[in-house]
């Protein structure tokens, strides 16, 4: 199995796929997974635009949004903007945003790992992967926006963009992803 090109932690348990990437220094022809340092996702939006800022807004404004007692990012900083530059895909915050298709496999109920749950950004990615038979997990869709697979923990949901992904589709997303966590617990 190959090794996941991106941004952020390499022990990550929560990851975001999106297929662009942005447009300076290596990002473009990156092909590993290498955590972010502070100040290079405020320097990622000064030099790709305001397209990259909302992705890392919406993440940190995702993580923030999430129940605590199941995931808790939010227990390390004060405001999802402080989460955002001082921990979002830097090294120890176990979270990632990658660029290569999503790696899946069935937890191991004997595992004490923590089991990665992943997000693939916009509907048309997802279906690109799909057809390029990259993204093999039956997914079940609940409406035109929102697919989940239990079994792999995969949510196909909008991209992060405070259009696509407003503060309610955000909630949703939160509840989401605590269901994929307590019913993979449940079923141990």
């Amino acid at each position: 199995m190959s090794q996941p090109i991106g941004l952020g932690c390499p022990q990550f348990h929560l990851a975001a796929y999106l297929e662009n990437r942005p447009n300076m220094l290596n990002y473009p022809t990156l092909s590993e997974h290498i955590p972010l340092v502070p100040g290079e996702i405020q320097a990622i939006g000064q030099a790709c635009g305001n397209g990259w800022r909302k992705v890392f807004n919406v993440y940190a404004k995702l993580l923030y949004t999430l129940d605590t007692s199941l995931f808790p990012y939010a227990l390390s900083a004060p405001t999802w903007q402080t989460y955002r530059e001082q921990y979002l895909l830097q090294q120890g915050s176990h979270t990632a945003l990658l660029f290569s298709p999503p790696q899946l496999s069935v937890p191991d109920k004997h595992d004490q790992a923590t089991p990665v749950i992943h997000l693939i950004m916009g509907r048309t990615y997802a279906k690109r992967l799909i057809a390029e038979g990259k993204l093999t997990a039956p997914m079940e869709w609940l409406d035109n926006e929102f697919a989940i697979n239990t079994e792999h923990r995969v949510i196909i949901c909008p991209y992060f963009d405070y259009r696509q992904l407003s503060n309610l589709k955000i909630a949703r997303l939160a509840e989401l992803m605590k269901r994929l966590v307590t019913e993979t617990r449940e079923g141990d």
